[in-house]
């Protein structure tokens, strides 16, 4: 493998480059004209326009990627996340050219994109599911006779879904027939299939995931587990690993079932299996996600594993050379998702140009990301500027170094969700372990965060006069 082509921009089309540069691979840049002075347009090798700014005019016209992949000569292609990243017939389009998909085959990302298709395949492995139907429903009469069976607040869920779209939490019966047609009307605008299932609803979950790596030999493995209960709209923005609540018997139970998963779909490469987890502990096979996470740089850095060169090394048909007891948790990681939205009105997006972007540096910090000063914050993709990352010996460790790194990262012309962060790491509800995915819900309001900003304003202004009033004694002239 000699040349990849990064079907991807940004953050994640650097982090991925970054290794096939230290692996000795040549890589390829798209972009979309929004994107022609992006950092990752100037990282690569070569560079490719691959169409105007909109995402369906450019990073998702897979039929223009493999164009440009086959006139430069390219052996692989990575997807990155999003995007085509589990797109089954891209995959597929990969393979009939005879270009390297660096990924699961298009038969697994098919399985495993429709949630019933996944229930399907994973039933005669015995492990946890909600309890719920695994068929698609049409009938909303139907749905409130199953919601009765399963006892209420159930779940509407979007088959096709993610990201927290087509997703419905129903209280009671009469309310079931409205929020279903509006499951059903989201589910068919965001991914063109308005299917929707039902389950038990658990009121206080936390949401881990295990990361899984898969070779052409065999060889499965787990490397641990990320909790992502921090979420916006059903969204993760702060993740970690380990969790701070699962036990070694418990995180091997989940690492067996994650392995379990991947058997159940022929898989291959990197993923990831998610779960919820209930207040007894006991937990739930979600979803698997058939690409490299957003928040796979906490498992990286507890593991000391470059998740990217394993992926690249499955993809050239390697086996894995690390064995299931080689692997080890070493310390605690924190990521913080940094968008460009506004965590005082309702995290809205906001766009504009970073007139300041300054990121924090030191031992224990790591930056990915895919902006710089004076860049304009393109309205047509997802508003993640970075990923903020902190490693600490201890969980204490980590989440004091985070706030450090938040306070020393400057950006001027948007809002982000840098304060949010702030916010959440002294908090005592995620201090203390003691939270769960409706973190956002019970314990922040904008006001809350309003009130530290200026309680925060008012200390800097109190230190500011204070410095002031000592230079000032400094400067004065004895006897005059």
């Amino acid at each position: 493998m000699k040349k990849i082509l990064v079907a991807n921009r940004g953050e994640i089309a650097i982090r991925v480059m970054k290794t096939a540069k230290k692996m000795g691979i040549k890589t390829v840049a798209i972009y979309s004209q929004a994107d022609r002075n992006a950092p990752h347009v100037k990282f690569a090798s070569e560079s490719v326009c691959v169409g105007e700014a909109p995402s369906n005019k450019s990073y998702l016209r897979g039929d223009k990627i493999i164009k440009i992949a086959k006139e430069l000569e390219v052996d692989a292609i990575h997807p990155g996340y999003g995007f085509l990243s589990e797109n089954a017939n891209f995959a597929e389009l990969c393979e009939q050219n005879n270009i390297i998909f660096i990924g699961p085959k298009s038969k697994s990302i098919q399985m495993m994109g429709d949630k019933l298709a996944a229930k399907d395949a994973v039933k005669n492995y015995n492990i946890p599911m909600v309890p719920g139907v695994d068929r698609a429903i049409v009938d909303p009469k139907e749905a409130v006779e199953i919601a009765h069976q399963i006892g209420f607040p159930i779940l509407i869920k979007a088959a096709a879904g993610g990201g927290g779209k087509g997703m419905r939490i129903v209280e009671k019966a009469k309310d079931v027939e409205e929020q279903m047609k509006r499951a059903v009307s989201e589910a068919n605008s965001a991914f063109g299939d308005g299917s929707v299932f039902l389950e038990k609803y658990i009121t206080s979950p936390r949401h881990i995931e295990i990361q899984i790596l898969a070779d052409n030999f065999g060889n499965i493995l787990h490397f641990f587990e990320r909790e992502c209960s921090v979420q916006r709209r059903h969204q993760k923005v702060l993740e970690e690993a380990p969790s701070s609540i699962l036990t070694p018997k418990l995180r091997d139970e989940m690492g067996q079932a994650a392995i379990k998963v991947a058997k159940s779909c022929d898989y291959l490469g990197a993923g990831t299996v998610e779960f919820l987890l209930d207040e007894n502990l006991n937990f739930y096979f979600l979803e698997m996600n058939t690409r490299l996470q957003v928040e796979h740089p906490v498992t990286e850095f507890i593991t000391g594993v470059d998740l990217v060169e394993q992926q690249i090394n499955i993809a050239r048909n390697e086996k894995i050379t690390l064995k299931q007891e080689d692997l080890k948790i070493n310390g605690h990681a924190l990521e913080l998702r940094v968008y460009a939205e506004d965590p005082l009105n309702n995290f809205l997006p906001s766009v504009g140009k970073l007139t300041t972007y300054k990121i924090p540096v030191g031992t224990g910090i790591r930056v990915d990301d895919g902006f710089e000063e004076g860049m304009e914050i393109p309205i047509y993709y997802d508003p993640m500027l970075s990923k903020l990352i902190t490693y600490g010996k201890t969980r204490d460790e980590a989440i004091q170094l985070m706030i450090e790194a938040i306070e020393n990262y400057k950006i001027v012309g948007a809002m982000t969700t840098l304060p949010f962060g702030k916010f959440v790491c002294k908090h005592e509800a995620f201090r203390s372990g003691n939270f769960d995915t409706h973190f956002v819900k019970n314990y922040y309001t904008p006001e809350k965060l309003q009130k530290e900003l200026e309680e925060v304003a008012e200390l800097a202004a109190l230190i500011a006069l204070k410095i002031h009033l000592e230079e000032q004694k400094i400067l004065k002239v004895p006897g005059v």
